[in-house]
């Protein structure tokens, strides 16, 4: 079971190998806040495990029929996750992007509230995903405040 957790978790991690920042990214105007781009990396490893770490946790505590619910939303969260890095490098979509990191952070919140119950160490792996995740949405709002030009016009058609 602790496999189908890291390869779901890879799996939703894939994402920010399809869809890179690349040169359009670095073309923004940045907040001065913005971390610098090795430090990604990093940190989404560290968060990854402990996702990963959380689900099998409800798992060992309930199983697949004793944690259907919570665990039906700790995947659905992983899609949300997943579909970020499609709407802002891939769709160039900072406005997207932004109300969509918005359902991650309200599924990351509802998937400790269906853990916690299970086990309260599984909920409190999740905090720091949560504070990062606020964290990124909130530089994802800065960059689409910053940034209007990228946004497609009435009459671009291309996206």
């Amino acid at each position: 079971a602790l496999l189908v957790f890291v390869v779901a978790n890879v799996a939703t991690a894939a994402s920010g190998a399809l869809f890179k920042p690349g040169n359009w990214y670095e073309g923004l105007n940045h907040p001065p806040f913005r971390p610098p781009n090795w430090l990604f990396g990093p940190v989404w490893t560290v968060l990854y495990c402990m996702i990963a770490a959380a689900g099998f946790l409800v798992w060992r505590e309930a199983g697949w029929s004793g944690a259907a619910l919570p665990l039906a939303v700790y995947f659905a969260h992983l899609v949300l996750n997943f579909a970020w890095s499609a709407l802002f490098f891939g769709a160039r979509r900072p406005d997207w992007a932004f109300w969509e990191v918005i359902a991650l952070w309200m599924s990351i919140v509802a998937t400790i509230a269906v853990f916690a119950p299970l086990s309260t160490v599984a909920a409190w792996l999740l905090v720091p995903y949560l504070a990062w995740v606020s964290f990124a949405g909130f530089l994802n709002w800065a960059l689409w405040r910053l940034n209007p030009q990228v946004l497609p016009g009435p009459d671009d058609a291309s996206r």
